[in-house]
């Protein structure tokens, strides 16, 4: 019997390529000289797609590949997949949910403690030889205390809630839809922002959140306010987060994530009150593994049962 056949349009982790060469006919597509040719001569075979984000998954690219019946993703994000197009050709889009939320999380908690005790800004002190002269200056503010504004309560947005609890911060969100859960819900945004002193965005990418932190929440944030973006960077109006940290309009601010990444603006490096690290939330060996298994697991599944483990979008739902 034959194996299904997977194509993979960029290079990923060798736990998805490997385990996609042990189970399927894969097709590495970036090793193709002529992509359009490949998919001229293969595309009609491909049943599943195998895909990093790092090229868009759009309408064009569905209609070239007939017999598609799922879109296994790498990673929560899947913004670089059209949905919708996905959903009117009755294809399948699964994400890797759960095997990264805590490393997520850490990763939050690690950027507001750097943030609002300047951190990364003592330890260059320290490293320049400046410490023998006179004492590091006290921090303005602390953590304990602080009031946690997250947009986008959903798994990795509880996992930050539960630990920003044990730091005795009290929680509030901003979402689509209220939750049951013991913290209070905002139903604006500015609101929310103007309320609380610290904010965490986990909120996915997309047009429907398009700089949806903006000029406006940033000013009601506040001049001791430090904003926390491990979602995606789409979310935040760099440029307006740029003025803000500049001016004094919030303290500070720790980011995991950029508008156009890998490119970071130097306006943004310039500044010392934004802790800036290179998208690395999940990326430990064992959380990239166990994110590569699940993309496997969920192809090796489909074709077996036909269920995806972690489907985000189906044409039936």
């Amino acid at each position: 019997m034959s194996r299904p056949t997977v194509l993979m349009p960029t290079p990923m982790s060798d736990v998805v390529t490997d385990g996609c060469t042990a189970h399927f006919d894969l097709i590495r597509l970036w090793e193709s000289d002529d992509v359009d040719a490949a998919l001229a001569a293969r595309g009609q075979d491909v049943l599943a797609v195998a895909t990093g984000g790092k090229r868009p998954l759009d309408a064009a690219l569905m209609d070239q590949l007939p017999d598609l019946q799922i879109i296994a993703n790498f990673g929560v994000g899947y913004d670089s997949v059209d949905v919708e197009a996905a959903g009117e050709r009755g294809v399948v889009v699964t994400n890797t949910p759960g095997v990264l939320d805590d490393e997520v999380a850490d990763t939050a908690l690690g950027l507001l403690l750097m943030s609002v005790r300047e951190l990364g800004r003592a330890e260059r002190y320290l490293r320049a030889g400046q410490w023998p002269t006179q004492p590091y200056p006290l921090t303005p503010t602390t953590v304990a205390g602080r009031r946690l504004g997250v947009l986008g309560l959903g798994r990795i947005g509880e996992a930050i809630a539960r630990r920003a609890e044990v730091f005795g911060m009290t929680i509030g969100y901003h979402n689509r839809h209220e939750k049951d859960v013991p913290y209070r819900f905002y139903p604006s945004l500015v609101e929310m922002a103007d309320d609380v002193d610290t904010l965490v965005v986990v909120a996915p990418g997309g047009q429907a959140t398009l700089h949806l932190v903006d000029a406006e929440v940033l000013r009601a944030l506040g001049g001791e306010g430090v904003l926390v973006s491990v979602g995606r960077g789409s979310v935040v109006d760099q440029t307006a987060l740029v003025e803000a940290l500049r001016t004094g309009t919030i303290l500070g601010a720790g980011l995991d994530v950029y508008e156009d990444e890998p490119h970071v603006p130097p306006e943004l490096m310039e500044l010392e009150n934004a802790v800036l690290l290179p998208h690395v939330g999940s990326a430990s060996v064992p959380t990239r593994r166990a994110m590569g298994q699940l993309v496997v697991d969920n192809l090796s599944t489909w074709f077996e049962t036909g269920r995806a483990l972690t489907p985000v979008s189906t044409a039936a739902s």
